[in-house]
């Protein structure tokens, strides 16, 4: 799976959360000031040479579906900043945003909860 540049990355959301869409229903996500249509068309493209997109033809136009799961890619992506900055240890990361207070005790409990209820 080809790393996402923040652009794409952002494209890429607005699909996930329209499903099947045109490019014009993804320059309607953003806020004003819109990006012109042909820069989200160009975007559009490089994510379907990536393999991240389908697309079907109606007349002039196209429309896309995501090929690449939301949660698949965050599943990856995720697996790659652990090992890249958190010497490949989740109880590192969550140890950082801890310290940074970027996490509540609240957050960290309901965490715990999740993992001993995964356990059962």
């Amino acid at each position: 799976m080809d790393k996402l540049t923040i652009q794409e990355e952002e494209v890429m959301i607005y699909i996930w959360e329209l499903g099947s869409c045109f490019v014009k229903d993804i320059v309607a996500k953003y806020s004003d000031p819109l990006p012109p249509y042909t820069t989200v068309a160009s975007v559009v493209k490089n994510l379907e040479r990536k393999k991240y997109l389908s697309s079907k033809r109606y007349g002039n136009t196209y429309e896309y579906t995501p090929i690449i799961k939301e949660n698949e890619y965050k599943q990856t992506f995720m697996s790659g900043v652990v090992r890249n900055y958190f010497e490949n240890s989740y109880k590192e990361m969550v140890t950082f945003f801890a310290r940074e207070q970027k996490i509540s005790t609240d957050e960290l409990k309901e965490i715990i909860k999740l993992i001993e209820k995964g356990k059962e």
